[in-house]
C-alpha cells in the first residue's frame, strides 16, 4: 500500500530548517527587508530569531508563509 502524502507544505519542517533555508537564499538583508523584525535586522542569528519566532505566532506565520512561497 502507498503511504498518503501529507497535503501541509510544512510537514516534517522544523522551524530551524526553514529559517536557515530562507537565511540561505535571501540573507539576512534580504529577510528583512522581506519580513520588518528586529531579530533579522538587530545581530541576527538562527538561535536568536528561533527564539523569537516560538513566542511570537504572527511573526513566525510571516516567516512560514515566505518560506511557502519561495518554494513555489
Amino acid at each position: 500500500m502507498k503511504k498518503e502524502q501529507s497535503k501541509d507544505p510544512l510537514h516534517g519542517v522544523t522551524l530551524e530548517m526553514i529559517v536557515t533555508e530562507l537565511v540561505d537564499h535571501y540573507g539576512w538583508d534580504g529577510l528583512a527587508k522581506r519580513i520588518n523584525i528586529n531579530c533579522f535586522k538587530s545581530d541576527p542569528s538562527i538561535k536568536s530569531s528561533l527564539k523569537f519566532l516560538r513566542k511570537t505566532q504572527w511573526a513566525r506565520d510571516k516567516v512560514e508563509a515566505l518560506y511557502i512561497s519561495s518554494k513555489g
